[in-house]
């Protein structure tokens, strides 16, 4: 009567179901898939993900963090290029004023000139050269700086690292989300089902009751009760159609897409998904794929590194560092003497240059300790991540297993609760079972066939949380 195939085993629990899986097919998943209205299309989960990576805001953020975090790796990787300087400046140059000790314009003033002596010069405005022009070129490049540089630029890749997992992992928190919602629209569609086919069976009953009113075995008060249940059902089917809605237009502005084209579940490929479990993998799998894959297992690591980066950053402060320099300097007029020269003059320099920070060695030591301890932090909170995440695919697997045997349960439920209503349907029929005994193996049916559904979506929904703590999605 429902879609799913259940696996004949698992690997630490054999389950075994009864039926075929042509007669599962034929059920809610397949044959009772409606038709879908021009407006809308149906869409498979992996589609939903193709969607998502392209659409959903979270995605596109994290996006921009890491072209932002590309960034900065050139620009880290900018600080190993030579460094260069240059200058341009043109001026007005006043008259000098010389002026005695005690601030006298009047009088001489004995001066000493190159190649003359001592000579007298009258206190007062000193004509000069107005015009002045400077042109500086100024060059160095860094070959030594205790690592620094290096270090910077690998914790800049390590940055850039992060943010590409960040995209991942929210990638993998979005997929998760949909999943969600697309089960929960799977779920309603096929609680919708079981409801139509309880609103038939109550439709046959009221028929053949209305039939029997006529010929006075009926009374009007048991006629009224079994319509009241078919309102009931009614009332439960306008409910899960407006909770469909909701889930839908969640999902839909999410992706940004148009309210009036409806996005539908392929319950086909959903029932494909569901039959394809008998190959789930045993929980050292599952552990296994954590391992290799869960993003903040990858994401502890990176922070792990950088704390390696800051403490080898830390210990270069207290290294002196080691640079070539190159000056070219053009310049005029000349007016370092008292009489000024309008010619311009050129000089320039090579060298090596080496700076040290003396106060590093009793002020740095301190930094380079609380750099070591939050390494070791660091160290700690991986191995923290590590031990979380197999607890939680520990914990998800367990679940896992049991839902296999809730649909295990419930199949059998609604086997037993199919006979019980084909039985006292027929003893009604002869008149050898009163009204209260039919509808209560009415409801009983009826809730049996929903948790079905409920345990079956909750099996699918389990296994993608496998998926999901292992960021396989």
């Amino acid at each position: 009567m429902y879609p799913y195939n259940i696996p004949q085993a698992m690997t630490k629990r054999p389950i075994s179901f009864i039926g075929s899986v042509c007669v599962w097919l034929s059920g809610l998943f397949l044959c009772a898939q409606p038709l879908v209205a021009a407006d809308s299309i149906r869409i498979t989960l992996p589609e939903l993900y193709r969607l998502a990576d392209e659409e959903a805001r979270l995605i596109r953020m994290s996006e921009a963090s890491l072209r932002a975090a590309n960034e900065g790796v050139q620009q880290a990787k900018n600080n190993l290029l030579p460094h260069v300087n240059v200058a341009v400046s043109g001026s007005y140059i006043g008259d000098a004023f010389l002026m005695s000790r005690s601030f006298s314009t009047s009088g001489q003033t004995e001066v000493i000139l190159p190649g003359l002596g001592p000579q007298k010069v009258d206190n007062g405005r000193q004509p000069g050269p107005h015009w002045g022009n400077t042109f500086t070129f100024e060059a160095s490049q860094v070959i030594y700086a205790g690592g620094a540089l290096i270090a910077g630029i690998e914790m800049a890749k390590l940055g850039e690292r992060i943010a590409e997992l960040d995209v991942s992992k929210n990638r993998q928190e979005v997929r998760f989300l949909l999943t969600g919602g697309y089960l929960d629209l799977v779920k309603t569609e096929n609680q919708l089902a079981v409801i139509d086919q309880h609103i038939a069976l109550t439709d046959e009953v009221l028929a053949q009751m209305r039939a029997r009113e006529k010929e006075g075995v009926v009374l009007r008060n048991d006629l009224m009760r079994y319509e009241l249940q078919r309102k009931q059902l009614e009332l439960t089917r306008v409910r899960l159609t407006d909770a469909q809605a909701v889930i839908r237009h969640q999902i839909q502005t999410m992706l940004h897409r148009p309210e009036e084209q409806l996005l539908l579940p392929d319950t086909t490929a959903v029932a494909k998904e569901y039959n394809a479990l008998e190959q789930a993998a045993a929980e050292q799998a599952w552990q296994a794929r954590a391992e290799s894959n869960n993003l903040l297992i990858r994401q502890s690591e990176a922070a792990q590194q950088i704390s390696e980066q800051k403490v080898r950053l830390t210990r270069a402060a207290s290294i002196p560092s080691i640079a070539l320099v190159a000056k070219d300097e053009l310049f005029g007029p000349y007016t370092t003497d008292l009489i000024p020269v309008d010619a311009n003059v050129n000089a320039w320099f090579v060298g090596i240059g080496i700076q040290y920070d003396l106060g590093s060695l009793w002020h740095n030591h301190r930094a380079i300790r609380q750099a070591k301890r939050q390494r070791e932090a660091s160290q700690e909170q991986n191995e923290q991540v590590r031990e979380e995440v197999k607890m939680r695919v520990h914990a998800a697997y367990i679940h896992f297993l049991t839902a296999f045997t809730e649909v295990e349960t419930q199949q059998k439920q609604v086997e037993l609760a199919d006979e019980n209503y084909s039985l006292v349907h027929k003893r009604y029929s002869n008149q050898l079972a009163l009204l209260t005994d039919l509808l209560d193996a009415s409801s009983v049916k009826l809730q049996a066939d929903m948790a079905l559904v409920n345990a079956r979506v909750d099996l699918l929904y389990n296994y993608y949380q496998l998926k999901y703590i292992t960021h396989t999605l």
